[in-house]
């Protein structure tokens, strides 16, 4: 702290002085706080009477486990948060819910986010060995255990203790088990998680986001077929093309995909695995799904596609900020696409063309034609939050993420402040009907106007906030309700991948960016037989790049998740 210079009597004087002003400064705040009515003598007592020269080390109030902590100290502090996330459009202290939480917390948030590729600036920052304060990423990547592996973020748990033990009220005891490390800390906390006993008490109420979607007007103008089978699939593109070869005087794109990375491609993954109800394991070994003939099978479906000019080039290179402005358009006939990543669009279309708006419908299914098999929530979450080890104040870091992640903080990023979002009208506390028309129709415009309904979802908990959740209405409601009952819950296969620079996590990278690589071989390949010869030297490739280590790995991996999981 630059002080290390100082002779060590001098240092005591100068800490027993601090203790003895940070004590006696916060010791009726603590007491209100903690509804202290003074039967018990105030825990600061102590440290406000502790000679200032005291070698025996003063401590400054104990902080309650059944307080929030970051009532303490409500003084300005501005944490740098990075978000991974190119895409992620909005500042804090521009909307009402955020100022008001600046106002309450006395935390204000400049959040730093990656201008073009995400991995390259963090891992910019991680080789820098210098982090913001928080940092947000999604829960599968590699740079968590580099990050872990650098002591370059503080364990969370150590942090509570010392600083605010409320943070172990606030959080569920299933998740900091399940992001336990082998060095028996908790690096990250997710939001969006769901733990089996979740799944128990609101499973019924859970929805995916995972959904293949057409254009109404277009799919009913071609008589709406189902396209569940290749044929089906590949005449609907087919006719859509040929009924409506533009959209606004610009050629349609008869099939939208998630965007092509160099690890491949999530819509020609986990989604289509999904739909085709592949199993995750088999007789208690955990399956290479993509080795599945059905997988195959639709896989050489999409290469027909291209061979017949149903794959538009777009959709080899479009980033999501491409494919949200085709979205608007009504370029694409169907996406096989993540629903929530194109609500804000879905709002544009319907205020403007409601008989434009895509519905879900069934897409691409197994020869047996069994239902799909979703993802719902799992315990993993979405994203993970971690503190850097050079975050500016470690209290008040733990502090706030506590707040954040109590039922409180909660409330505030969901419903925002009363009387300016939301209200408690016929004895519920929802949304004001503006609030909720605008977010409903301009979402864009709703963040900056309202602030609420998680603009800012770094820590959101939606088992939390269902209680104030508004009815959902049309557009969104098809597309959420076509998921129920699709949705299961797959936590034990989540984290089972190596990652990082471990011998395996190595191995791991390497099998990605050769999946990457060849998927657009395969779509692109001329002839099945062309196909074939990709595919079987694919699966070459994987033997030689260490399939069978990293097949090894996820095995061990999974079987303590379900110990874990207590499957």
């Amino acid at each position: 702290m630059g002080m290390k210079h100082k002779p060590k009597k001098m240092v005591l004087l100068l800490l027993g002085l601090m203790l003895t002003f940070s004590a006696a400064g916060c010791s009726s705040n603590n007491n209100a706080a903690s509804g202290n009515k003074g039967n018990d003598k105030p825990a600061n007592t102590e440290a406000t009477t502790a000679p200032a020269t005291d070698t025996t080390a003063t401590t400054a109030p104990a902080a309650s486990a059944d307080e929030p902590g970051w009532k303490s100290d409500t003084s300005p502090i501005t944490f740098d948060w990075y978000l991974n996330f190119a895409w992620f459009p909005n500042k804090w202290g521009v909307d009402p819910t955020s100022q008001y939480i600046t106002k309450k917390t006395g935390v204000n948030l400049n959040f730093i986010v990656p201008a073009g590729n995400e991995n390259e600036k963090l891992n910019t920052l991680i080789a820098s060995g210098k982090l913001p304060d928080f940092i947000t990423l999604g829960y599968w990547e590699d740079a968590i255990k580099k990050m872990v592996e650098g002591e370059l973020v503080l364990p969370l748990n150590k942090l509570a203790e010392e600083y605010d033990p409320y943070f172990f009220k606030v959080s569920d005891k299933d998740k900091l088990g399940w992001y336990t490390q082998p060095d028996g800390n908790v690096y990250g906390y997710p939001n969006s998680s769901s733990s089996p006993a979740d799944y128990e008490k609101y499973g019924d109420t859970y929805v995916s986001n995972q959904t293949f979607v057409v254009r109404k007007d277009i799919y009913e103008a071609i008589g709406s077929p189902d396209m569940r089978t290749p044929e089906g699939f590949l005449a609907a593109l087919k006719a859509a093309q040929e009924k409506f070869p533009q959209v606004n005087g610009q050629p349609l794109i008869p099939l939208g995909l998630h965007e092509f990375t160099e690890n491949g491609n999530d819509s020609l993954e986990g989604y289509i695995q999904n739909f085709l109800a592949i199993p995750w394991e088999k007789d208690g070994k955990v399956y290479d799904r993509e080795t599945d003939p059905e997988y195959v099978r639709w896989m050489k479906t999409l290469r027909q596609a291209n061979q017949d000019g149903l794959l538009a080039k777009d959709i080899f290179i479009d980033k999501r900020a491409q494919m949200e402005e085709k979205i608007v358009q009504g370029r694409y006939f169907a996406m096989l696409y993540q629903r929530t990543d194109f609500a804000s669009q879905l709002g544009t279309i319907s205020q403007k063309n409601p008989d434009q708006v895509y519905i879900a419908v069934d897409g691409p299914a197994n020869t047996k034609m069994d239902p799909p098999e979703l993802n719902g929530p799992g315990i993993s979450g979405w994203t993970v939050t971690l503190i850097s080890k050079d975050v500016k104040d470690k209290a008040r870091a733990i502090k706030f993420l506590s707040y954040l992640n109590s039922e409180e903080g909660n409330k505030d990023l969901y419903l925002g402040e009363k009387g300016v979002s939301y209200d408690t009208i016929d004895g519920k506390d929802q949304f004001l009907p503006e609030a909720l028309k605008l977010m409903n129709t301009d979402r864009a415009a709703f963040d900056k106007q309202f602030g609420s309904s998680f603009t800012f979802w770094m820590m959101q908990n939606t088992n939390i906030t269902d209680q104030w959740k508004p009815e959902s209405v049309e557009p969104y409601k098809q597309l959420e309700d076509w998921t129920k009952g699709k949705s299961i819950n797959t936590s034990e296969f989540q984290l089972i991948d190596p990652t990082g620079n471990s011998p395996e996590g190595i191995v791991a990278t390497k099998l990605k960016q050769l999946r990457g690589k060849t998927m657009p071989k395969l779509l692109m390949a001329d002839s099945d037989a062309e196909f074939d010869k990709i595919w079987s030297e694919y699966l070459t490739k994987k033997e030689k790049e260490g399939q069978a280590t990293f097949d090894a790995y996820r095995q061990t991996k999974y079987e303590e998740n379900k110990k874990k999981l207590g499957m």
